[in-house]
């Protein structure tokens, strides 16, 4: 991916931004958010939710399209609005769904995240983890795929979707201190996660948040220490350029990821280097979540992930109507199938490990 100019488009008289220019170019204090981004009905548009996201829009049925990525306890995810969904079906209508309140979205479910690692590097911040992923709306069985700020069409999976962080230290106060993450990359699927957003200030955040490689997973995009059942914020250094690769012989090579018309991708020629971490705090999962279980407004099945490797998926959605800035409720799913699920992506995940 090749850096752009900053281009400031500021939202028009009735709050939409034209998205003629690709997302990565435009650029939205988080203040002046526009209520739609993408307004432009071709192609695969307009967007199907909002960015416009406050009180009056969180909840189990927001179309929220404003994410964030701040701390341990505060961050979000993307997954489909409606049950039952696959990732790639979804990838440009998918909703955020966060772990904490005030942010007009979506919540995540109790029990829905099964293990995480907040990293915080010089070049980006991230979460890994796993997840029983049918609780927010993602197919048991799916293995998932890639949602990013660029899109085959530079519009961005979800269409006209906006992430915002606190951890980058270089917005203005009267913003809460958030500054608008242009590059950033979100892997769901086989009931793992990875989220990464890239710290624009430094001069390699496209390279870190690269968007070709959304065949091959979590584990060559954002390699991790995570444990299931782990809760932890670290301090970490930065990972070697996705795709990118030093052999035994000491040559630097790149990876050229195959067409989807050549098959399944039954191999890679490298294991990926899992950056050093350093100065780790391990939380108890309620110390991150205890605020789920008191804003949830159903009652689910919680399942448990056990074994060595997993991921996850699910779908739920309505409409909401969008005012201002906040945080969401979540919207539960619960099928019989997803313990069945869990196990089909264990099984799957030791024999052939993407993520």
């Amino acid at each position: 991916m090749i850096s752009v100019p900053l281009l400031a488009l500021g939202p028009s008289a009735l709050g939409i931004v034209s998205a003629q220019t690709p997302l990565v170019q435009q650029r939205f204090d988080y203040s002046e958010i526009p209520y739609q981004v993408d307004s432009i009905a071709s192609g695969r548009g307009p967007q199907t939710g909002y960015n416009q996201c406050n009180s009056t829009t969180e909840g189990p049925t927001s179309l929220c399209q404003t994410a964030v990525i701040n701390n341990a306890s505060d961050w979000c995810l993307w997954g489909p609005p409606e049950p039952n969904s696959l990732i790639g079906d979804t990838e440009g209508e998918a909703v955020a769904y966060c772990s904490k309140a005030g942010h007009g979205t979506r919540l995540f479910p109790e029990g829905t995240i099964q293990g995480v690692q907040f990293i915080r590097t010089p070049d980006y911040v991230q979460v890994t983890g796993y997840i029983d992923q049918t609780k927010i709306n993602i197919a048991a069985d799916d293995f998932g795929g890639e949602m990013d700020s660029a899109g085959a069409d530079q519009r961005g999976n979800p269409l006209g979707g906006l992430v915002y962080s606190t951890a980058f230290g270089n917005s203005s106060a009267r913003n809460e201190n958030y500054s608008q993450v242009v590059y950033w990359h979100n892997f769901m699927g086989a009931n793992a996660f990875c989220f990464k957003a890239c710290d624009t200030s430094r001069p390699n955040a496209s390279r870190y948040c690269e968007h070709i490689y959304d065949r091959i997973g979590c584990k060559f995009n954002a390699p991790s220490s995570n444990q299931i059942g782990e809760f932890s914020s670290c301090l970490g250094e930065s990972q070697d350029f996705p795709g990118v690769y030093t052999g035994a012989n000491g040559v630097v090579s790149t990876y050229s990821q195959p067409p989807e018309s050549l098959g399944a991708i039954s191999t890679v020629p490298y294991t990926p280097r899992t950056p050093a971490s350093s100065s780790c705090t391990t939380f108890a999962s309620s110390d991150l979540f205890s605020a789920l279980a008191t804003t949830s407004t159903t009652t689910t099945t919680s399942t448990s992930i056990s074994g060595s490797a997993t991921n996850a998926l699910s779908s739920s959605s309505t409409a909401g109507t969008p005012s201002g800035q906040s945080g969401g409720a979540p919207e539960t799913f619960a099928v019989s199938s997803a313990a069945l699920g869990l196990i089909v992506g264990l099984l799957a995940q030791s024999l052939f490990r993407i993520f």
